[in-house]
């Protein structure tokens, strides 16, 4: 089932029901399923919809399966928990008879449609079809429409430390800068253009020059002297510095482009 196909083809589908009646549910009996693709609800968005749906109700019912004695989500948690933030006693809510596959597709495959998951939560849901249910990389693709090297390039984003990934989730990174910092096999180099990323220094394409920088200077194993002027440089700068030789030697500061050394220039002549 492709993303392309949107949800009525999966609502559709001979692996749901054809119920389309809309019940008002307890909204203390709904909770999210614990496999939800998305983690992360920004505050000040949720509250907007809070405001709105405290004025006007809940325009679009949340799609739930039922679980024991009370009902699990499968599309409409940002509205369940808005509706919540409203005082809501109930909520409007489609039942589904979906399996588990059926279940895990439809939420990955609904946060993917309105944008609403990050790169991170986005492998994860990747991640969580293939554990869970055995499917390929070719498998995934072919369910949520984008091309398996897709896929696997999303995938490869779980392999990156905590603190960036950390960041793209937050978004103070793109997606562009952390599959470049992927090419950057030294921890402490891939942290240091991580940070640098994050704090606006380096573009993208500043980015992947930095990990070919990084992989000559970790060749030429030099001596970092003075490594506290160095970094009081790097911080001044915004940029890597390195300091050779004691009595005499020599101060190293890189660029990865015209725009960036233009910029150290103009930081060096400024007063």
């Amino acid at each position: 089932m492709a993303i392309g196909r949107g949800l009525d083809a999966l609502f559709s589908s001979n692996v749901v029901s054809q119920g389309t009646e809309v019940a008002e549910i307890n909204i203390n009996l709904v909770e999210p399923r614990p496999e939800q693709p998305r983690k992360r609800f920004d505050r000040e968005q949720l509250q907007t919809l809070a405001d709105s749906i405290a004025q006007h109700g809940v325009i679009q019912p949340i799609i739930v399966v039922k679980s024991g004695e009370g009902y699990k989500i499968i599309a409409g948690e940002r509205r369940w928990r808005a509706a919540k933030t409203a005082g809501l006693k109930t909520i409007p809510a489609i039942v589904r008879d979906y399996d588990e596959l059926a279940a895990a597709e439809i939420s990955l495959i609904e946060n993917l449609q309105r944008e609403n998951l990050n790169p991170i939560e986005e492998a994860l849901g990747y991640k969580m079809l293939m554990e869970q249910f055995g499917l390929t990389q070719e498998n995934v693709s072919a369910k949520v429409g984008k091309s398996r090297s897709a896929v696997a390039n999303t995938l490869r984003l779980l392999s990156l430390d905590e603190e960036i990934k950390d960041m793209l989730e937050a978004g103070t990174i793109s997606t562009g800068h952390a599959r470049a910092l992927l090419a950057i096999s030294d921890r402490d180099t891939r942290m240091e253009a991580a940070k640098k990323a994050e704090s606006g220094v380096l573009t993208v394409r500043q980015t992947e020059s930095y990990t070919s920088a990084g992989k000559r200077a970790k060749k030429k194993e030099q001596k970092q002297e003075y490594p506290d002027v160095a970094e009081k440089l790097e911080k001044k700068l915004g940029t890597r510095v390195r300091i050779t030789g004691e009595e005499k030697g020599r101060i190293e500061i890189s660029f990865y482009s015209l725009e960036d050394l233009i910029r150290i220039v103009e930081i060096l002549e400024s007063k």
